[in-house]
Parts: structure tokens; C-alpha cells; sequence
């Protein structure tokens, strides 16, 4: 006889299957979590990635913003020393300085952002090498500027140093001149001698000499030139200088200068046509405008400041009937 299976005894059981099943779920929530833990950690490396490279773009342009504000900084204070210690060529260069100063406000604006981006720190850069450029130009050309000051002082000095010995040689000319001219005047200054002082007595047209002072009316004065080969012809003023036996200058016609710097007053001016290397006799007649008066009456002859020839001429007093 035959055992044949019943098929109650070959069906699993429901508990069985129910297991196999919660563990195929579970094997897929947890293939799914390793799944979602395995994207999340590589989404986290790639976020960390990102910021890594942002992070350095920011370290690196933080880095270019130093460097270029750095060699903004030296650039600027080139230009600073230059512009204290050329205050003089302030001036010249103040049409440079504008644009130096343009170019200066707009890079300072540029790097005085915080968070600077690429395309600004590029222009920060063009403008800082423009900004190199226009001061060191500007160096150069006071620099230039500079040269050519010290040779207009060079020069300067030299036209000082000429101007100065010019007037030092001038000077020299002039004292010789004059040195010249004085010794050309001595050697030209006529003398006079041969005085003859006659007291006239005037009746009228009769003339009388006389040797009393109530009786006299005028002085017939005379004397000659001596020859003179230096002198050179032509008119000659010879002032004459009366006193009166009191010392007074009689009758001031004027006054002139003597070579020694004084001023007298002469009384008379007589103009003589000289002839060069001849005596030439002086005659003139004087009359007071007050009354002789008894005493010495000198008379002086003047030529040239100097005082050539001198005389006296004596008055009496007379008595009731001479």
C-alpha cells in the first residue's frame, strides 16, 4: 500500500511567509538607506568641494586685492614725497596731478569694497598699472624739471657772478676815468700871474688911478694865462672871487665847486678865448655895489675847481684933501 502525501502537509505556513517578507522589506529600507546615505555623503563632499573652491577663489582674489593695494599704496606714496618736497613745481605739473588724483579716487573706491569681484579687481589692476604709469611719468618729468632749475640757477649764478664782476670792472673804469679826467683837469688848468689891480677914480670920461678908498669907483683887474701845451684851445670860464677887507665875498655873482668839495661864492665870470701853448692876457674892469673902504681887498682866479692865481690890492684911508 501506497503513502500518498496529503496536501496539507507540503503547504508552508502562513507565519513562514510573512517573515520572508518583512525581511525583503527590510533589505530594501536599508539598501535604500545605504543608497541615500552613500548620495548624501557625496553630495556633502561635493558642497564641500564647492566651498573649498570658493573659499580659495575668495583667498585668492582676497590675496590679489592685497597685492594690488599694496603696490597702490607705494605708487601713492611716491607721489605723496613728490608732491612735499616739489612744492615749487605744483604749479607746472597741476593739469598731471588732476588726473592722478581721478585715477587715485576711482581705485580707492574699488578697493574699498568688501567683497570685490573679479571683473572690479581687474579694473582695479588696469587702473593701478595706469596710476604707475602716470606718477612715474610724473617723476620723470620733475625730475626733468629739476635738471633744467639747476641750470637756470647754474646759469643764474653765473649771470650774478658776470654782473658782478662787471660792475666790479665798471667801477674800475669809472675810478680810472675819473683818476684820468682829474689828471687830464690838473694838466689842463690854466695859471694866472702877472696881477696888476689898478683902484680907478671915474670922472666922467676922464680916469684917474688912485690909491685911496673914498676915491675909488672901480677895479681895473689884469693878469695873463700862462702857456699852457695840453690845454686845447677854444673858451675857457675863469670865475673870479673878490673879498672885502673884511673877509666877505663882495658883489656874489654865484657859486661854484672846488676840487676839494667846498662851495664859494665868486663874484665875477669872465669868458677867455685861449689859445694852446700861448700866454693869454685877462682884462676886466669890477665895481662894487657899495663904497670901497680902506683895508686889503684879495682877489682869487678859479679854473677847472682849482684855484689858479691870487692878488692883493691895498686901499688907503686918504686924508681931507687927498
Amino acid at each position: 500500500m501506497n503513502y500518498v502525501p496529503s496536501a496539507t502537509a507540503n503547504r508552508p505556513t502562513p507565519n513562514k511567509d510573512n517573515r520572508n517578507t518583512i525581511y525583503a522589506i527590510l533589505v530594501g529600507i536599508i539598501l535604500l538607506l545605504l543608497g541615500y546615505i552613500i548620495y548624501d555623503k557625496s553630495e556633502d563632499k561635493k558642497v564641500a568641494e564647492v566651498l573649498e573652491t570658493t573659499q580659495q577663489k575668495v583667498e585668492n582674489l582676497d590675496s590679489a586685492k592685497n597685492v594690488l593695494q599694496a603696490e597702490f599704496d607705494v605708487a601713492t606714496m611716491k607721489l605723496d614725497t613728490l608732491t612735499a618736497n616739489n612744492a615749487q613745481l605744483e604749479a607746472a605739473l597741476s593739469a598731471k596731478n588732476l588726473e592722478i588724483t581721478r585715477i587715485k579716487s576711482n581705485i580707492n573706491t574699488l578697493l574699498q569694497q568688501k567683497n570685490i569681484s573679479a571683473a572690479d579687481l581687474k579694473k582695479a589692476q588696469e587702473l593701478i598699472a595706469e596710476y604707475k604709469g602716470q606718477v612715474d611719468n610724473l617723476l620723470a618729468e620733475v625730475a626733468k624739471l629739476k635738471s633744467e632749475n639747476k641750470e637756470l640757477t647754474a646759469a643764474n649764478l653765473q649771470l650774478s657772478t658776470d654782473k658782478s664782476e662787471l660792475i666790479v670792472a665798471k667801477e674800475q673804469l669809472t675810478t680810472e676815468k675819473k683818476n684820468l679826467e682829474d689828471k687830464v683837469d690838473v694838466a689842463t688848468t690854466l695859471k694866472a700871474s702877472n696881477f696888476n689891480i689898478t683902484a680907478i677914480k671915474v670922472r666922467g670920461e676922464k680916469e684917474k688911478e688912485t690909491t685911496t678908498a673914498k676915491r675909488a669907483d672901480l677895479f681895473r683887474i689884469s693878469f695873463v694865462l700862462d702857456e699852457n701845451r695840453v690845454a686845447p684851445s677854444g673858451a675857457k670860464t675863469i670865475y673870479v672871487v673878490v673879498k672885502n677887507p673884511d673877509g666877505s665875498t663882495s658883489v656874489a655873482e654865484g657859486s661854484i665847486k672846488t676840487r676839494d668839495g667846498a662851495e664859494i661864492k665868486y663874484t665875477n665870470k669872465v669868458n677867455v678865448n685861449y689859445e694852446q701853448g700861448k700866454v693869454t692876457p685877462v682884462s676886466f674892469d669890477w665895481k662894487s655895489n657899495t663904497d670901497f673902504v680902506p683895508g686889503d681887498y684879495i682877489i682869487e682866479v678859479y679854473h677847472n675847481g682849482f684855484k689858479i692865481g691870487e692878488a692883493v690890492k691895498t686901499l688907503k684911508k686918504g686924508g681931507l684933501f687927498s
